[in-house]
């Protein structure tokens, strides 16, 4: 799908996989990867499929193990070479969220 956007002075994208492709790297002006440590993502992952999706604890970790932490390795980390900014522990990195809080207001007042 296409989705027709009008000009914005900052347009934020979420994913794990932006910055795994060049196209988009390319019409980036900065790119920030929040690095969140393996287990805290393991135990959030655990936590929302069991309760929310029903799962096993034993069927998520096999497919972390099988999948997911592989996929990770593979794509997901080596793009963090590709970052402007790499904020370590994730969203619990209150300096580092503060300061690309303050920036984004920045460039929204000019």
């Amino acid at each position: 799908n296409t989705t027709t956007m009008t000009p914005k002075k900052v347009i934020i994208l979420e994913g794990i996989l932006l910055l795994t492709d060049p196209r988009l790297r390319d019409l980036m002006h900065a790119t920030v990867f929040m690095d969140t440590p393996l287990d805290i993502c393991l135990l959030r992952r655990v936590k929302r499929d069991v309760e929310e999706r029903g799962r096993t604890m034993e069927s998520v970790l096999k497919q972390y193990q099988q999948t997911v932490r592989p996929m990770f390795m593979q794509f997901i980390e080596p793009s963090k070479q590709y970052a402007d900014i790499i904020v370590p522990r994730g969203g619990k990195n209150r300096i580092a969220i503060d300061v690309l809080k303050a920036h984004i207001a920045k460039l929204l007042k000019a």
